[in-house]
């Protein structure tokens, strides 16, 4: 009998159907974690596949359609964290950072540029995060190599709301964990700038945040989330002057949860090998132990994921660089400033082990007050945990399928006196998660077809001096098919198409100002076959292909749209498209 098995390669890793249970259990090191999962021989022949590319087939170095940052005409000034460190085991590398002294604060643009690159030869994708006065500045994962073709590349990060971070010295860390031994040989080399933009009347310097409260390990590094009752928390005292406040969470699911998306209610893990818990997950915020806020978790792949071959020479949605999710927490402002300490922390939802959490809690002062803030949180319907429903239909020997739901809109508003009038802020979200699973589990096929969406709709309404209001809606699409079967010669064949997609629109209104909209649309689509000859070993590839199309437009007239395509990871379209959705 076939089963699914989610399995981890370097920090999270390959997913693979069961070959039969005849074949022996093979260990292989964990990604960026302790101790190491248990792969079969076909797990570990996928893993070890981009090494065993034949010679004739030389794959294009990575190729995506996202746009560059934006960052002002000027000239910045720069300062280096760290150059050409070689990753090679697990010790986080040090830095110092010193303020750039011809580029005083403030800046009208903070910029991290991180450019890495991996030997060619044999390697997992490994998680890297640069923490900076323990805070996490970066997070993300590398790349996979080829036996003929050592990846590079360069990611940049809009840091401009946590400028506070870099007005005094501050020590920081990088940490990749890389194993380089006789057959995991691939080395990564990271170096790694920060750009301060000053300010003119063309690009001013923005209000930015007075304090960072990070939540991460001392370093700024993410912090294992076990289980649904494990938490990330941070207790601290601000000042009684907090005006505003907001949360930016990064999840990045590990090990057993690598590809949660997959999971199934706890009935049928153990017959079919799989994660439980269902295939649910979200991230969720609590402030002194009351309910705060929602972060949704983006189905983030890593280039080892599922099938190395998918993900060159584009890797998916956010892979190298994760994009924050931001919860609004200034409804709860007034309880901030009552002169105690308070605790803000963060859990995710089903969490079945587990799930790497960060976040900057981004804190902005009134600077005009002469006395502590007063006013009070006035309604908070969130309530945890959230609902799930979930059907199941079938035997799952051979088919079923799976429904899992969950919804709910909730309300949270709170009032403030300020040094320039009351203020009053509502926001009201409304969350919405759809899993459709269909299983087929027969002798000599495993088949698992995924069609989930989750959408995330925050719209905040602020009474003050003037009235603004600002609507801001996600959608995380992600559909999966996956197919592993056995033919009559014992061959194997493991199918796979994806397309994820990653979302978001955005309106916002104020008086006398120009009512402001934008977009962002990426979607990313990959398929490909691996083939195992009858005794288990990787004999090639087939029917690979990938595109991406980013599409991005606002109201100020900025247009972006690009397409890149490949067949047999090579580069075949690399063009501008309209920037329409």
């Amino acid at each position: 009998m076939l089963g699914s098995s989610i399995t981890r390669c370097g920090h999270g890793v390959a997913i693979s159907a069961l070959a039969a249970a005849s074949f022996a259990l093979m260990t292989l090191p964990a990604h960026g974690a302790a101790g190491a999962p248990r792969l079969r021989p076909h797990d570990l022949a996928a893993g070890s596949a981009r090494g065993l590319l034949p010679a004739t087939i030389v794959p294009s170095n990575i190729t995506t359609a996202d746009p560059p940052l934006a960052v002002p005409d000027t000239t910045p000034c720069k300062v280096t964290l760290f150059t050409n460190v070689a990753f090679e085991g697990f010790n986080p590398v040090p830095f110092q950072f010193v303020p750039p002294t011809a580029c005083a604060a403030p800046w009208s643009e903070v910029v991290l540029s991180v450019n890495l690159s991996v030997t060619p030869g044999v390697q997992f994708d490994r998680t890297a995060t640069i923490g900076l006065g323990g805070a996490t500045i970066f997070f993300g994962t590398t790349a996979e190599p080829f036996s003929n073709e050592g990846p590079s590349w360069n990611v940049k990060r809009d840091l401009t709301d946590e400028s506070v971070l870099f007005t005094a010295p501050q020590a920081g860390q990088v940490s990749i964990g890389n194993v380089v031994n006789g057959q995991y040989t691939g080395i990564i080399y990271g170096s790694a700038t920060l750009q301060f933009y000053p300010p003119d009347t063309k690009y001013p310097a923005p209000v930015v945040a007075d304090i960072v409260v990070p939540l991460a390990d001392s370093n700024g590094n993410p912090v294992p989330l076990a289980s649904p009752t494990s938490q990330l928390a941070a207790t601290f005292t601000p000042p009684t002057n907090v005006e505003n406040a907001y949360l930016d969470v990064m999840a990045q699911s590990q090990s057993s949860d690598e590809f949660w998306y997959t999971c199934v209610p706890n009935n049928l893990a153990a017959p079919l090998d799989d994660c439980g818990n269902t295939g649910f997950r979200e991230t969720d915020a609590t402030l002194d132990n009351q309910p705060a806020g929602v972060a949704p978790i983006y189905p983030w792949i890593y280039t080892g994921g599922i099938d190395p071959f998918l993900w060159a020479p584009t890797p998916g949605v956010q892979t190298l660089n994760f994009i924050p999710y931001r919860v609004n927490l200034t409804p709860f402002a007034a309880l901030l400033d009552n002169g105690a300490s308070h605790q803000v922390a963060l859990s995710v939802f089903n969490a079945d082990n587990y799930f790497a959490v960060t976040a900057n809690l981004l804190l902005f002062l009134d600077h005009g007050a002469t006395k502590p803030l007063t006013g009070a949180l006035d309604v908070n319907t969130l309530t945890a945990p959230p609902p799930e429903t979930v059907v199941e239909n079938g035997t799952f020997a051979p088919s079923g399928t799976i429904d899992t739901l969950s919804g709910r809109t909730y309300t949270i508003a709170g009032h403030l006196l300020t040094s320039h009038g009351m203020v009053k802020t509502e926001i009201t979200s409304a969350i919405a998660f759809t899993q459709y699973e269909r299983i087929v589990n027969s002798g000599t096929q495993f088949e698992q077809d995924i069609t989930q969406d989750e959408t995330a709709t925050n719209s905040t309404f602020t009474d003050g001096p003037g009235l603004s209001s600002i609507q801001q809606s996600f959608d995380y699409p992600l559909n999966l098919g996956y197919d592993y079967t056995v033919d009559s010669s014992g061959a194997a064949h493991q199918k796979t198409k994806i397309r994820q997609g990653w979302t978001v629109a955005t309106t916002a209104n104020a008086p006398h100002q120009r009512a402001y909209w934008s977009f962002v649309s990426n979607t990313v689509a990959p398929h490909d076959t691996l083939n195992f000859a009858p005794s288990g070993t990787f004999s090639g590839f087939s029917g690979n292909g990938s595109s991406q199309i980013y599409q991005t437009r606002n109201s100020t007239g900025a247009c972006y749209g690009k397409l890149v395509a490949s067949e047999s990871l090579v580069v075949i379209t690399d063009k501008p498209v309209s920037c329409n959705r």
